[in-house]
């Protein structure tokens, strides 16, 4: 691994460790603004919705400059939104019109976000070789399921009583801001601008695309056609079938952790985002074990998605009174070791299904514009279960029987992946034989 890799990483963490910061910031401050429930999951539909409105755009964007200069005007966007979220006392706006300018701020952010993941994971394959791939992405989302964990941790301590209560004694942040949600969020806009500082010292590839159209009628076109490319080869479109499902998952399962522990362990937003930590915990473990699974050899996790599923739906049994304690405090040990086993069994199948599938696609395509088709399918499902999710909040169902249709979901929709996968290998079998071959070529 070059130092340039390196330098990403930190950048990567860093943005990482804002971006979850924040999200539980801005639920602490829609909880401020008396926001209804519904409201937290909504925001981040929005979220998810820059991602898809800008598919067809960021990876032509990525791949027309300097990867690392893309990554730092993007999260020079994303603190934008970080200062725009608490500017709502700015324009004398109603309870309702500030909820919503939240949600706004935090699509803003979003945008940024968008716009960043093509050069993130781009800038990866443009310094890393395809069978350094598996290692490269284990690395950097290990790093980045850390940063989760820190971000989330460090989302829930900014806006508890006492860390905010002490960020608030001090004058300048008491100038700046009235309430711990916006003192949350204005010391997170300087995570933000520390990983800007490290995307400047991130060095040029040299990699150089061809010149990128800019019309977006032609742009939206081309698009649609790199995104059937991917669809119709036999390996992309398995990868990118798993890894749609698990990132639409994984956003979901974030928000029902939330309401989970709230309802079945009692804990507040800033606990709450112990137990998103610990599921992240055992994603980087499952990583970690990943990274030694060979590229040639990927598609031999999908079962562990599977299990996923069906551990899932044992988080109904678990009640507050399965704990121990500990120096005083009572801790939930089955719920940890639970949330550990769904982190792990995650981390372990969908990091050489993301190597994959960045392979597939930096082969067919091109490292930005691969991402950014990526990035269209996995929050196009983002939109759609968390759309879901929130209906199903709306009709007011128990968080028990929502965990239970989402659990039996992931898991039906991974023997399908499996199916699939095994129809294609019948077809073809030198299918495998095409996992690791450098250069471009044409879809399968």
């Amino acid at each position: 691994m070059n130092r340039g890799f390196f330098t990403v990483m930190a950048a990567q963490a860093l943005s990482s460790l804002a971006d979850n910061a924040l999200f539980i910031a801005a639920i602490a401050l829609i909880q401020e603004l008396h926001g209804p429930d519904w409201m937290a999951p909504m925001m981040k539909w929005w979220f998810a919705a820059s991602y898809v409105l800008l598919a067809a755009f960021v990876g032509a964007v990525a791949d027309s400059f300097p990867k690392g200069r893309v990554m730092f005007l993007t999260n020079a966007i994303k603190v934008s939104g970080c200062l725009l979220m608490f500017s709502y006392a700015m324009f004398g706006l109603a309870q309702d019109g500030q909820v919503a300018l939240v949600c706004a701020a935090y699509a803003l952010v979003g945008i940024g976000a968008a716009a960043y993941s093509p050069a993130k994971y781009g800038i990866v394959t443009e310094m890393l070789h395809p069978l350094q791939l598996v290692k490269g992405n284990s690395w950097i989302e290990g790093l980045t399921i850390l940063s989760i964990i820190m971000g989330t941790v460090l989302g829930g301590v900014l806006v508890s009583p006492t860390v905010s209560s002490w960020l608030l004694s001090h004058a300048w942040i008491s100038q700046l801001v009235d309430t711990p949600a916006e003192a949350a969020i204005l010391m997170i806009a300087f995570v933000y601008i520390a990983a800007a500082t490290c995307n400047l010292l991130i060095p040029s590839t040299n990699v150089v695309y061809p010149k990128q159209n800019k019309n977006p009628v032609k742009l939206i076109q081309t698009f649609a056609g790199y995104v059937r490319i991917l669809w119709n080869d036999k390996l992309g479109q398995i990868s990118l079938g798993v890894t749609t499902l698990f990132w639409g998952a994984g956003a979901t399962l974030q928000l029902i952790v939330i309401e989970w522990g709230k309802s079945h362990l009692g804990y507040r937003l800033d606990q709450a985002s112990i137990l998103m930590g610990i599921t992240a915990l055992g994603t980087i473990g499952g990583s970690i074990l990943a990274g030694r699974v060979p590229l040639p050899k990927a598609l031999r996790v999908l079962p562990l998605g599977v299990g996923m599923g069906f551990i899932v739906m044992l988080m109904p049994f678990v009640n507050s009174s399965m704990s121990i304690e500990i120096m005083g405090t009572q801790l939930p040990w089955v719920a940890y070791v639970l949330l550990m086993l769904i982190g792990l069994t995650s981390g372990m199948f969908v990091v050489p299904m993301n190597a994959l599938l960045q392979h597939r696609g930096h082969v067919l395509l091109s490292a930005g514009h691969s991402i950014a088709v990526q990035n269209f399918n996995e929050q196009l499902n983002i939109l759609l279960m968390v759309a879901v999710y929130t209906l199903l909040l709306w009709l007011n169902l128990s968080i028990d029987i929502i965990i239970w249709i989402f659990g039996g979901l992931v898991a039906s929709l991974m023997i399908v992946m499996i199916r699939w996968n095994r129809s294609n290998l019948t077809q073809q079998p030198q299918l495998l034989d095409e996992i690791g071959q450098e250069g471009h070529g044409k879809a399968l």
